[in-house]
């Protein structure tokens, strides 16, 4: 990996300041899923180095938590301004680690980077109440104060954004924080706390467990009473688990869980805009993002049409090493993935579904999945309710409006959805009607800093983004002011 700035590439984890390896020495190797070459052998800490870091984090936060919020504000600008400063490095360590295509990486640098833009503007923004009060003597004032210590547990899919998207508004707010970063992915973030350290965050503030262990460290992070809030990307399956055992200290927690995201696309739609937007939402990252496009609904009058051009379009999609400006889609990130993503497509055609495109790894070995397009789809097969992580689309058909939103909310999962269409009460109507926490109309694409990602059902609950996304990281306290005596007369 050739790196501009070598000192962005670290191995060891990041304790209250300082670079950490493991109390016994133990590590763990991160690999580039595109050919499997070793990128760096990791420390891998466990719980007695949780454990110290949890008392370290709870002792820096009383004192980050008295700086003034401009103070704080102006610390994570210049975290800003040096990630974007950085962007080509950090992109480059993004795809060597994660697989995506260097142009995501690039996109997914100044996408992490706008959160800590915004949250370093919302640091000052983080205002009380004065409600009027219920007697003459009263007055009641309101108070939003830091929760506390934040633990952050963060997926392997989008390893930079999905760091700062949880730990600049805890940090704007005066929270500390205790970042577990994916095991498959732990070199971006260790980059991020590079950046973080040379900013003036203080020791203690922002700490980066790297580990294996994460069943381990979890649940220390769950049932410490120091850890206040507990912040999760990942399965549902993990976010139940992880919920039951926060339970037992009764913390604050936010949980951003599997999708299985309708793209729904009417008959009256601007066809080519569509299959556009389809294109963007069903293939970006490989497939593997959690508001990806999962099933395709199209209505009958131009199923045929849509299928032609999505499949072209799909057929022109060009796999390859990630740090290629020709690649479009990098590789799966390990062969679990490929593994999943196999035995939903076969299950599929053994059930009637028919690949115009795909379905099948591809020749260039590896973890690789030709980009996959289904059609003859029905409700029976596993790839109606299965989150696939991958890139295969199965295209379902539908007749009316109402037949498209039963299928749409037909999961259990309420993350995102999308749909085409020119119909204005028919935009409003399915706007409303479609049971998901984000919506695109009109556009597949629907991330950004300045609006709350989350999702409703087993996809969770909890937003990140926009002025909303201060909230989970907040108390609010209520002051009752009593002995107020009425103004003299005269």
């Amino acid at each position: 990996m050739q790196l501009k700035e070598n000192r962005l590439l670290k191995n060891l984890a990041y304790l209250n300041g300082e670079w950490t390896a493991a109390r016994e020495g133990s590590t763990f190797r991160v690999c580039n899923p595109y050919d499997g070459s070793l990128l760096a052998e990791v420390a891998d800490l466990g719980e007695e180095e949780t454990c110290r870091t949890i008392e370290l984090a709870r002792q820096a936060q009383v004192q980050w938590a008295g700086k003034s919020a401009g103070h704080r504000s102006r610390i994570l600008r210049r975290w800003h301004d040096l990630i974007l400063e950085h962007t080509d490095d950090l992109a480059l360590i993004l795809t060597s680690e994660q697989g995506k295509p260097l142009a995501e990486a690039v996109g997914e640098i100044r996408y992490g980077a706008s959160f800590v833009e915004w949250y370093a503007e919302e640091a000052k923004r983080a205002y009380g109440d004065v409600i009027p009060a219920h007697g003459s003597d009263k007055r009641i004032t309101i108070l939003k104060q830091p929760v506390g210590v934040v633990a952050a547990i963060t997926p392997w899919n989008f390893p930079v954004a999905m760091v700062t998207r949880k730990v600049a508004p805890a940090l704007a707010v005066g929270c500390s924080v205790i970042l577990k970063p994916a095991d498959a992915t732990p070199l971006s973030a260790l980059a991020l706390a590079v950046l973080a350290h040379e900013a003036g965050f203080p020791p203690g503030v922002f700490n980066v467990i790297t580990t294996t262990w994460a069943k381990e460290v979890g649940k220390l992070f769950c049932t410490s009473p120091l850890v206040r809030k507990l912040s999760f990307t990942g399965s549902t399956a993990v976010g139940k688990e992880l919920m039951r055992q926060c339970a037992t200290t009764v913390k604050k927690l936010s949980l951003e869980l599997g999708g299985n995201a309708p793209f729904i696309v009417f008959d009256d739609a601007d066809l080519p805009a569509a299959v556009q937007g389809a294109i963007e939402s069903k293939y970006r990252n490989g497939g593997q993002t959690c508001v990806c496009a999962n099933r395709i609904y199209v209505q009958a009058g131009i199923y045929e049409r849509f299928v032609a051009e999505f499949a072209a379009a799909t057929q022109e999609l060009k796999l390859g090493d990630g740090r290629l400006a020709e690649t479009d889609l990098g590789p799966l990130i390990n062969k679990a993935a490929l593994e999943k993503v196999e035995q939903l497509v076969d299950d599929a055609c053994a059930k009637g579904a028919r690949a115009l495109t795909g379905g099948h790894s591809s020749t260039l070995g590896g973890y690789f999945y030709a980009p996959t397009v289904l059609t003859d789809v029905n409700h029976t097969m596993d790839i109606h309710q299965a989150e696939i992580f991958g890139p295969v689309a199965p295209i379902f058909r539908f007749e009316t409006e109402a037949d498209a939103i039963r299928a749409a909310n037909d999961t259990r999962a309420g993350l995102a959805a999308y749909f085409y269409g020119r119909d204005y009460a028919r935009i409003w109507r399915v706007a409303e009607a479609l049971e998901f926490g984000m919506v695109g109309i009109n556009t597949g694409m629907i991330s950004t800093a300045v609006a709350p990602f989350g999702g409703i059902k087993e996809s969770g609950f909890g937003r990140e983004g926009s002025f909303y996304g201060l909230d989970d990281y907040l108390e609010v306290k209520y002051l009752c002011w009593g002995g107020i005596e009425p103004t003299p007369a005269g």
